[in-house]
């Protein structure tokens, strides 16, 4: 496939690197084309792919990139998400593993798409899901950042040195409030208090991470996660000590 790169800028810091782009669209563009690369090469080296989806809004132009590829082939292709709530109904639209659903696996049939039960016991339903994720690294994680810098649902102070693998969270009111914000809910009140989520560790433990970060809302914790020290105050800061990490922002979000 060949990679079109239009970034304005591009650096590193730590291990991270940091890549921008003029708008949202370039930014999916070239995040979904870095996606669809490691996936490939993971199925030529190994057969199988196994990928961690994140599931917000900052990712839809770089899932839909990924998913118009035509060089990946999603029969091969091992598909997680990494987080879901606690207290929603099964079919709920806001529920993350429908969301995916709706915006990736409708259109691509992967080998798997396994998903983090919510309905009985949390407790349960994480360590269940651990347990599917297994202990092998993934190919490749695709995530977000939260604007108060968390990473999946692991809100701060973070703890990067978690034994588990998924927990149940309670979720902090910033990232209550972004749900609201990003009109996935009308009120705070009717955001869930409580998720699952795949913790820091289990999401590092990955060959290649792309977190695609657009937006002025989180301009704030991009600034933080290149410029605060590494500490689970600052959850997104953990991306500088990952060996192969790339941070995808656009005019909006980028602080520099």
């Amino acid at each position: 496939m060949q990679h079109s790169d239009l970034a304005v800028s591009a650096a590193h810091y730590g291990t991270l690197a940091v890549r921008a782009y003029p708008g949202k669209n370039e930014l999916g563009k070239a995040a979904g084309e870095h996606a669809a690369r490691v996936i490939a090469d993971a199925i030529r080296a190994n057969g199988t792919a196994r990928v961690m989806f994140a599931a917000a809004p900052s990712q839809e132009e770089t899932l839909k990139t990924l998913i118009a590829v035509t060089n990946v082939d999603w029969s091969r292709v091992e598909c997680f998400h990494m987080d879901d709530y606690v207290g929603l109904r099964p079919d709920a639209p806001q529920g993350f593993g429908n969301w995916l659903q709706r915006l990736v696996f409708d259109s691509v049939t992967p080998k798997d798409f396994h998903r983090i039960n919510t309905a009985g016991d949390a407790s349960q339903g994480a360590e269940d899901y651990a347990r599917v994720m297994g202990s092998a690294p993934f190919d490749l994680v695709l995530c977000g950042l939260g604007v108060n810098g968390h990473l999946a649902f692991n809100d701060p102070p973070a703890d990067f040195n978690d034994q588990k693998a998924a927990r149940v969270i309670n979720l902090d009111d910033v990232s209550r409030q972004q749900q609201v914000d990003e009109g996935h809910f009308e009120r705070l009140e009717d955001v869930p208090t409580h998720a699952v989520t795949v913790t820091i560790p289990r999401l590092l433990n990955a060959a290649a991470i792309v977190a695609s970060v657009p937006g002025s809302a989180k301009k704030q914790a991009v600034a933080e996660t290149l410029a605060k020290a590494v500490s689970g105050t600052h959850p997104g800061t953990i991306l500088r000590t990952h060996a192969n990490a790339s941070l995808y922002l656009d005019g909006e979000s980028d602080p520099r």
